[in-house]
């Protein structure tokens, strides 16, 4: 076997396995360690509030006049446009020190809380300092949006807000143009905060079992990060016609450099 011979075959080789394979584009696939199929129920921890988190308190009752005061009023006009800079102008911020500032309540901290800890001390308060009981008070306190950091090899990298309570990393990911053929489906990071700080989880979306990982379900504030594949750096064919432009173009000019040598 001569040395051309030789370099066709190393050419073929690297571009073939330069592809990026079917396996490795597929979301939750069934691996031969997974579970059996089984209706399993999945426990998501609810999310406890941070600082830099933005609510929304709604109140009602029975006279809307009494509880005016505590309801915003769209302001989308100033500063932008949309439901979330009016909310990110007339919403309650969680401050460094964990509290709200709300119409005569004041201060109130909510840091560690949930949603509904949080809705359930904001009508307590009221009961007990503002309105009796026939008032009928139903309070509503949501998060201004479930907001994520997505980047790395996605079609729309940046900070996305869904109007959702539950999101789920597949659903974010669709929500930012999917990942690309060249991002790395089998290690995706999700960087979450804590009070404590901040902890790196890695989540494998081809394998059915990322359903019962703790990032499956995404908790606000969370970064998703997805990897290029190796594929990338090199710099080869993603697909077969890619690859085959690739084979050709290096044959190409591995025989114009022996015709030269030869000369």
């Amino acid at each position: 076997m001569n040395k051309f011979s030789l370099y066709i075959l190393f050419l073929v080789g690297f571009s073939i396995t330069s592809c990026v394979p079917t396996k490795d584009l597929v979301y939750l696939q069934k691996k031969d360690n997974s579970k059996p199929e089984t209706v399993e129920s999945i426990v998501s921890k609810p999310y406890r509030l941070q600082t830099n988190d933005v609510l929304s308190v709604q109140l009602k009752a029975i006279d809307p006049k009494l509880v005016e005061i505590f309801n915003q009023t769209s302001v989308a006009g100033v500063g932008g446009t949309g439901a979330e800079s009016g909310l990110y102008f007339n919403g309650y911020t969680v401050d460094d020190h964990g509290n709200i500032r709300l119409p005569l309540l004041g201060e109130l901290n909510v840091l560690g809380f949930t949603i509904d800890e949080t809705r359930q001390k904001i009508e307590n308060k009221l009961k007990e300092e503002f309105f009796k009981e026939q008032a009928h008070i139903f309070v509503t306190v949501k998060l201004s949006g479930f907001r994520y950091t997505i980047n790395g090899e996605v079609g729309s990298t940046g900070t996305k807000v869904l109007f959702q309570e539950k999101v789920n990393i597949l659903e974010a990911i669709a929500n930012s143009g999917d990942i690309q053929i060249t991002g790395n489906r089998k290690d995706v990071k999700v960087i979450r905060r804590f009070p404590q700080g901040s902890e790196t989880f890695s989540i494998d979306l081809t394998d059915s079992n990322a359903i019962n990982s703790p990032v499956f379900y995404l908790q606000p504030n969370d970064y998703i990060y997805v990897k290029p594949l190796k594929q990338k750096t090199w710099g080869t064919g993603k697909t077969g016609l890619e690859s085959l432009s690739t084979i050709i173009t290096l044959i190409s000019l591995v025989t114009t450099t022996l015709v030269l040598i030869n000369r």
